[in-house]
């Protein structure tokens, strides 16, 4: 039996909930493309960045709250991009996704209170935080605020997987 059979019984006979690997990399290109964007617009139209970074604020939040299958992202990748894939044998827990999400939320909500009181740096730097984290699991797999995950929940006095 290979590692990954091993891995997809486990999964299969845990309690925690678990999404597709491949959704969550989705919504971080999408999130990659509306942060590049804001970056740009930053550029030409504060108060249009400011409104663009908003609502990619508000996209966190959902993802934080509800969760990365029942994000706006996520009900794009489960309708549309999903049923076209092979199934997967990856999973991963979504506590850690929801916490990244938040991570994203305060990073975004950051840099929209910045633009909208007239700090654009402030504002840019915070969009490039959320920037480089989205870059960084859409491209390489690597989620910055799963992996800071463990730490707040030990931190808080609860399991690492629980939701």
């Amino acid at each position: 039996m290979s590692t990954s059979d091993t891995r997809t019984i486990v999964e299969s006979t845990t309690s925690t909930p678990q999404v597709d690997v491949r959704g969550p990399r989705f919504a971080a290109w999408i999130t990659t493309g509306v942060l590049v964007a804001v970056l740009v617009l930053t550029t030409f139209s504060i108060p249009a960045a400011a409104i663009l970074l908003g609502l990619q604020a508000t996209v966190f939040a959902l993802g934080a709250v509800r969760g990365p299958k029942h994000s706006p992202y996520g009900t794009i990748f489960a309708k549309f991009v999903a049923p076209r894939l092979s199934p997967t044998s990856e999973r991963e827990p979504v506590a850690p996704l929801k916490f990244a999400q938040l991570v994203g939320f305060v990073f975004a909500a950051v840099g929209v209170l910045a633009l909208a009181l007239g700090a654009p740096v402030v504002g840019t730097v915070a969009t490039g935080f959320a920037l480089f984290a989205a870059f960084l699991n859409a491209a390489f797999a690597v989620c910055l605020g799963c992996m800071i995950y463990p730490l707040a929940a030990r931190l808080r006095g609860t399991s690492r997987t629980a939701s």
